[in-house]
């Protein structure tokens, strides 16, 4: 059962990591349109930010913490 969680756990921080690179390179363009005065989708990115890119990263820490914790509580046992 644990190890069908981390799988699970592992499959979705990777999704959300793309995401996360996803977005990083659609500000990099949209911001390099913006400065060409090319509409690349600059303020649909901003309005996005809040509901959908900051719960992203914010999911995307916590996994990795959650997933670096449970592999070392998994270690310990697996020691003692």
């Amino acid at each position: 059962m644990k190890d069908r969680l981390i799988e699970w756990l592992n499959l979705f921080l990777m999704a959300d990591v793309f995401l996360v690179l996803f977005s990083f390179a659609w500000l990099a363009v949209a911001v390099a349109g913006r400065a060409a005065n090319v509409s690349l989708g600059l303020d649909l990115w901003y309005k996005l930010w809040e509901p959908v890119f900051t719960p992203a990263i914010g999911i995307l820490m916590g996994g990795a913490i959650l997933s670096g914790i449970i592999s070392w509580v998994s270690k310990r046992l697996q020691s003692n």
